[in-house]
């Protein structure tokens, strides 16, 4: 753990500045992240749903839930590969820099589309009905502008420097930073020399997973896999009662005719 520091330390391009917001900052809200979790967990397990509103509203969430979990996983995985996987191992497989740049641009163009489209339903479904308004808590009112600032700011970044710009390739400093820090070989001189929005994308990043543990995203961490993989749930239809079935059901020394009136 010595090591990684002095190396840091000793880079004439890293500051003070740099040191705080891409060393400890990162660290801090990872132990957050995990910590954070494990609290959760253990004091409020009742709590830890997504705590849908679909009774309340459904028209705007039939269409915008989908979208934007149909997105969110897209992105996760396009940050995986770009991220968590250096160029190296890519062109080793024959995925040259160009293949990958076109297709990481406009897959994550389309699932960024996706993504901010139906986080936006979702935003305007709980400003605009009242009955969800009243229902959101303090931990939403942190959550979806955190997420949505995280989000545009993401899809921004690809549209300025990969779309309309010249392009820009993130894997050389973004994600060598990014490994260093899980690999204890912080890096921080590698992400200083990214652009704006790409920096501002990776700071909101850390803070959504340092508000994580504390929000209605924990309901990731609780898919549910044993549905399809449980046993059927046999319904049985009931039969309608028959005379017989009626006449066996009244207590004995009664009939079905109406009893006579004595004048």
């Amino acid at each position: 753990m010595n090591a990684p520091s002095l190396a840091v330390a000793a880079s004439p391009a890293v500051g003070g500045a740099e040191l705080f917001l891409w060393v400890a900052v990162p660290y801090v809200c990872l132990a957050v992240f995990v910590v954070g979790h494990v609290w959760r967990y253990r004091q409020d397990q009742f709590g830890w749903t997504s705590r849908t509103s679909q009774l309340l509203e459904h028209r705007r969430l039939r269409w915008g839930s989908p979208l934007f979990h149909l997105g969110a996983f897209m992105v996760i995985a396009g940050h995986v590969v770009g991220l968590a996987v250096p160029a190296s191992w890519t062109e080793a497989v024959g995925v040259d820099e160009h293949v990958y740049h076109t297709v990481a641009v406009w897959a994550g163009s389309v699932a960024g589309v996706a993504m901010v489209a139906g986080l936006g339903m979702l935003c305007a479904r709980r400003l605009l009905s009242r009955r969800i308004r009243l229902g959101t808590d303090r931990s939403d009112k942190l959550l979806f502008p955190l997420l949505s600032a995280t989000v545009l700011l993401g899809i921004t970044a690809t549209a300025a420097h990969n779309v309309f710009g010249a392009g820009y390739d993130y894997r050389s400093t973004v994600s060598v930073w990014f490994r260093g820090l899980f690999g204890l070989t912080p890096k921080p001189e590698a992400i200083t020399d990214a652009p704006l929005l790409f920096q501002l994308h990776a700071l909101t990043a850390c803070l959504l997973f340092a508000a994580w543990p504390f929000t209605r995203l924990v309901h990731v961490w609780s898919a549910p896999v044993g549905y399809l993989v449980r046993p059927y749930l046999v319904y049985r239809r009931r039969n309608a009662p028959t005379a017989a079935s009626q006449a066996a059901s009244r207590p004995s020394g009664t009939s079905g005719s109406r009893p006579a009136v004595r004048p």
